[in-house]
């Protein structure tokens, strides 16, 4: 089984990430981020639904380094489906703390880290895959930037937040016959589940997502099924496409405007050309306005290979951010 390789910074005490830091942890990250304004950063919430991941549990998957007066001042954490073709690394480190090499030292943890679950994850296997670490960064993070290419990242993708003001006339998009809108219930998250499964099975980067890691999306705090719908085949039932929706009433109070926030969006390949995300969009905008937001948002892989992001500009959205994936074999 993983051990936990050791971060190379002895100016602070290591040791893995237990359940009972999750408080802390989260006020490093709070920490980080008013400094760095990032878009998005994770809260106490999500930590905690990575301190119940059996897949990725925090003993071997995550490191947290203190200062002398038991203060959490760094972090890092990896990610990896066990057929996973690679690992995802998450960290940072407090501003009081950045320019001392903390960062570079955590990035050698990950590395290490990825190397050690792609072995563990490979034992009995006759090709195991080489290991390789994806890191994702803002554009406006030029720090992060220069840290990973000098350490032989290169950027492998681009991704754009898209927003669409609400205050404008809304889209009306009829569905085509046998086609119906339904709410998403919980009775309904498995079929959705293997929908998007189907749907995004040779999508750039995605891999499918079983039953642990769904449940992580549908039952996060920020969730709203009251925003989120699906697109069902009348005769067959089958679910045609779906649209998730969230809202964080924290960002809302920090970026100044109230979002609503498309998680995923997805149909199934046989049912596209059929105006179905078109109208998942369009409900979605209504459904936003209603409960009172500002804009309807959503993150696209620029290169996406359906068409997306023209699909999302002919609605009315706009590019506000960008951010980008690393890679790097290690």
């Amino acid at each position: 089984m993983i051990q936990q390789p050791r971060v190379d910074f002895p100016q602070l005490q290591w040791r893995p990430a237990a359940a009972s830091d999750v408080t802390a942890w989260a006020a490093l990250i709070a920490r980080t981020a008013a400094a760095e304004h990032p878009v998005w950063h994770e809260r106490e919430a999500d930590l905690q639904q990575h301190a119940e991941s059996r897949k990725n549990p925090l003993g071997t998957h995550a490191v947290l380094g203190l200062d002398g007066d038991g203060v959490i001042r760094a972090y890092g954490r990896i990610s990896k489906n066990p057929d996973g073709d690679k690992a995802h690394g998450f960290g940072c480190v407090d501003p009081a703390w950045q320019r001392r090499g903390v960062g570079a030292a955590l990035l050698g943890w990950l590395e290490e880290s990825t190397r050690q679950r792609f072995a563990d994850d490979a034992a009995g296997t006759a090709a195991p895959l080489v290991p390789r670490l994806r890191i994702g960064t803002e554009q406006q993070h030029a720090h992060q930037a220069r840290l990973l290419k000098s350490a032989g990242y290169t950027v492998v993708r681009y991704f754009n937040e898209m927003h669409r003001s609400l205050d404008q006339p809304l889209p009306s998009k009829v569905l085509g016959a046998g086609l119906m809108l339904d709410v998403l219930t919980a009775e309904r998250h498995e079929q959705v589940r293997l929908a998007h499964n189907e749907t995004f099975r040779d999508h750039w980067g995605s891999e499918p997502r079983d039953e642990d890691s769904w449940s992580f999306t549908v039952n996060h705090p920020h969730a709203r099924p009251d925003l989120s719908m699906v697109v069902v085949d009348a005769a067959s039932g089958t679910v045609a496409g779906y649209q998730l929706a969230s809202h964080d009433p924290d960002l809302a109070a920090r970026r100044g405007f109230r979002e609503g926030y498309t998680e995923l969006l997805g149909v199934r390949r046989e049912y596209r050309g059929r105006g179905i995300a078109q109208a998942l969009l369009s409900d979605a905008m209504h459904r936003f306005t209603a409960a009172g937001m500002d804009v309807a948002s959503l993150d696209v892989d620029s290169e996406n290979p359906t068409g997306a992001l023209a699909l999302y500009t002919g609605m009315g959205y706009r590019a506000v951010n960008t951010s980008m994936a690393w890679d790097k074999p290690l």
